[in-house]
């Protein structure tokens, strides 16, 4: 099923957002400036459900997402990682109750760098500049079709149990189905150990919208929990709302990372 207009735009822009990149701490999207330390690995597998409903063109429309990502980090030096980012997805799009798209598979790959350049008394700095590949099917919604860029800057500052952290990006968002190329990126993360190996997590964050008809950017708000099963094993578990009607109405997250 080809994907274009409007429905094209709803996918790829409001329930799948293509290319997935290699977010932060799941299920928080802010990134943090910590690195795995050289010669070390970590795993994250993260599993996500979106919904939306909204009219278009007063039509009542409901659209429904799933999708399952893996990301592989390594520690090429201390303080600089490799990061490699793959997801299985799905969206589906109802219109006045008829299904107008129902489509499944490999989304974009993203290739990815995190360099921490700076830290002192509990702040750091960090970069993160990465490329996306067009390894999803971009005429069934999956993908963008185009070889895409991007680069994060982020801030984190630890004191005791409390975690802050900040991102500023560019996305460059290369693709045939003519949405806005130049994506900015703003948001703010919180997390605070409750007790041993629990930690509540907060985000708040708006984004350019890939949609040239609107001027509407969505804007987000997840909150949720991390627990430390051990050193290295984490569980997360979360809920990000739509701030904006632009944005996803409701997506719930859950992963696990595995360091080794």
């Amino acid at each position: 099923m080809y994907c274009t207009g409007w429905i094209g735009r709803l996918v790829l822009g409001t329930v799948l957002f293509v290319p997935a990149f290699a977010w932060a701490a799941h299920p928080l999207i802010t990134d943090d400036s910590g690195t795995q330390g050289k010669g070390k690995f970590q795993f994250e597998l993260n599993a996500q459900y979106d919904r939306d409903e909204e009219t278009v063109a007063g039509v009542p429309t409901k659209s429904t997402g799933e999708q399952v990502g893996a990301t592989l980090s390594y520690g090429i030096i201390e303080n600089a990682d490799l990061v490699l980012s793959l997801a299985y997805v799905r969206g589906k799009v109802e219109e006045d109750g008829t299904t107008v798209y129902d489509e499944k598979g490999i989304s974009d790959t993203t290739f990815e760098v995190k360099w921490r350049f700076f830290e002192k008394e509990g702040w750091s700095f960090a970069l993160k500049p990465g490329f996306s590949f067009p390894t999803g099917d971009e005429n069934k919604g999956l993908g963008t079709g185009r070889t895409g860029y991007h680069v994060f800057l982020i801030a984190s500052k630890e004191a005791a149990a409390w975690a802050f952290h900040a991102n500023l990006g560019y996305i460059r968002n290369e693709n045939k189905v003519d949405e806005e190329k130049n994506i900015w990126h703003a948001s703010l993360a919180t997390t605070y150990e409750v007790v041993k190996d629990l930690k509540v997590v907060g985000n708040l964050g708006i984004e350019r919208n890939p949609d040239k008809t609107s001027d509407n950017d969505p804007a987000f708000l997840i909150g949720g929990f991390i627990y430390s099963v051990s050193k290295n094993f984490d569980l997360d578990l979360g809920v990000k709302y739509g701030l904006t009607s632009s944005e996803t109405d409701l997506s719930v997250l859950a992963g696990i990372a595995f360091r080794f």
